[in-house]
């Protein structure tokens, strides 16, 4: 009987304010004492409902956006409260509803911020100063899924998603201490985009964090849709070709570099962290080499680096010898690389160039295609591009073979960004190789040293710990020392604690009977 009352109940109201502003009539009354709601009266997705308590007979109002409200909270948690309760003033709301987050203001700059974050704005009539925010967001989000990028075979399988809400939860339950220290900020004049900046407290260096506030805070942009947007307005260099923070899908990491004494960058809207201060041989560590053994991971980051070389140096050492320097090839080597080059009529740098842009532009279109027509195009686009240009004359099957190998070993990078960065490296060396040659790769890479020397990220060397050279950062570097040796943080991040653990505990392995 009572559920039949309060239904009915319902329907004569709703009949009664449909004649005001149901289907987004606007009151003259309205319109006069609030001019923010102009422009929201333009959009279809704003809405405005007028009730009455049918205690108090006091009047109020709700106000909201459409798509970011979940309405069944109202209908279920708010609305019958309201009609029903003794509902006098604007304070009686935090009594009424059963609802957490519901706050009582008088500041109409929170408004607009407010609404657009799916809250929904609750008015009374004879009421002008104060009125309330009663939280009703809409949570349209995607469910966390395996790493795409930084896939791995042995480990946790969480990446990050677009909700912060969401990312912050991973975060928090692998870091369950008091002294992690989210600080929230907004940024973008039209996205205001979310921004999470995470550190430990007692551990990092407050200098890296207020670093990292200060340059948030900066940030004079209208649009930011995700954290690539942030690195690149916040970096140290802007005009460096080298990402200056490390980006990570997955939370695990997050939480073990905030360990470290790191800080964490989170962007509302995007699946990927940012991490900083960092250093160049980090992005070439696979975050999978602390699941393995000290000894595979050690070797494994080994192969990385070699083949970053690889990649970069082979092609103009190539253009390099053919042109200047025949007396270093080996005779028996010489002969093969006469017959393979005898009928083509390109020099080495414009038959290596057609095939490095052949090689880049099968990778730009596997990459925009969808995944199944992506991997056929690299693959069949790749078999069949480089057999017919052999056949063709264009190009020599040795070189053929070369540049194979150095996209290749490209792919070894595990960061993505840097994957890129190594990508368009091999350019300028293979042009100096074909001014000057062997001479000219070792001008081309005195400019990259000279320009690695100089970055920084947030302030900090990015080169460490080869220089400034710090032997104790060596451990977890090139090479990765067993976990019992690395009882110290790195030294380049000046933590406020640089001891992890105490050394000689970590090292006492006991029997079961002593």
């Amino acid at each position: 009987m009572k559920k039949l009352f309060k239904k009915k109940l319902m329907e004569d109201i709703e009949k009664e304010v449909a004649k005001q502003d149901t289907e987004g009539q606007k009151p003259d009354q309205y319109l006069n004492e609030h001019e923010w709601e102009n422009t929201l009266f333009k959009s279809n997705d704003y809405k405005k409902t007028f009730y009455v308590n049918q205690k108090t007979k006091k009047k109020f109002c709700f106000s909201f956006m459409s798509t970011l409200v979940d309405e069944s909270i109202l209908q279920n948690n708010a609305l019958p409260y309201l009609l029903e309760g003794d509902f006098n003033e604007i304070e009686d709301v935090k009594k009424l509803i059963p609802i957490a987050d519901v706050q009582v203001t008088d500041n109409n700059e929170d408004i607009e911020i407010k609404l657009f974050n799916g809250y929904v704005l609750l008015t009374l009539e004879d009421e002008e100063k104060y009125f309330a925010f009663v939280a009703a967001q809409k949570e349209v989000v995607r469910t966390v899924a395996q790493p795409e990028v930084e896939f791995s075979v042995i480990g946790p399988k969480e990446s990050f998603v677009e909700s912060i809400d969401q990312n912050l939860n991973m975060i928090r339950k692998r870091v369950p201490v008091k002294e992690l220290i989210i600080e929230k900020y907004t940024v973008g004049s039209i996205s205001k985009s979310g921004v999470a900046i995470l550190y430990i407290d007692g551990i990092t260096n407050q200098e890296n964090v207020q670093t990292v506030v200060q340059r948030v805070k900066e940030i004079e942009f209208d649009e930011i849709t995700d954290s690539s947007y942030i690195v690149q307005l916040i970096s140290d260099n802007q005009n460096s070709p080298f990402p200056q923070l490390l980006d990570t899908e997955r939370p695990d990491r997050v939480a073990a570099i905030l360990a470290e004494g790191k800080v964490a960058i989170l962007v509302d809207g995007s699946p990927h962290a940012l991490i900083g201060p960092t250093t160049l041989v980090e992005f070439f560590g696979s975050f999978e080499d602390y699941f393995l053994n000290y000894l595979l991971s050690s070797f494994f980051r080994l192969i990385r680096l070699f083949a970053v070389a690889f990649s970069i140096l082979i092609t103009p050492i190539y253009v390099a010898t053919l042109s200047y320097h025949y007396e270093l090839i080996p005779k028996d080597l010489l002969s093969t690389l006469i017959t393979s080059r005898r009928e083509i009529p390109l020099p080495p740098i414009l038959e290596a160039l057609f095939l490095e842009l052949t090689i880049e532009l099968l990778r730009e279109a596997g990459a925009r295609l969808p995944t199944k027509v992506g991997q056929t195009i690299g693959i069949v686009g790749g078999i069949v591009i480089g057999t017919a240009s052999v056949e063709a004359g264009l190009t020599s099957n040795v070189l053929l073979i070369i540049v194979a190998l150095a996209a290749l070993a490209s792919f070894t990078t595990p960061v993505y960004r840097m994957g890129n960065t190594i990508r368009l490296l091999r350019f300028p060396f293979l042009f100096f190789a074909e001014l000057w040659g062997l001479l000219g790769i070792v001008v081309s890479f005195s400019f990259l040293l000279t320009h690695l020397l100089r970055l920084t990220s947030l302030g900090r060397p990015f080169l460490e710990p080869l220089y400034p050279p710090r032997i104790t950062d060596f451990k977890d570097a090139i090479i990765r020392l067993p976990f019992t040796m690395q009882y110290n943080r790195p030294q380049y991040l000046r933590t406020e604690n640089p001891v992890r653990f105490n050394e000689k505990k970590a090292k006492e392995k006991k029997d079961i009977d002593e």
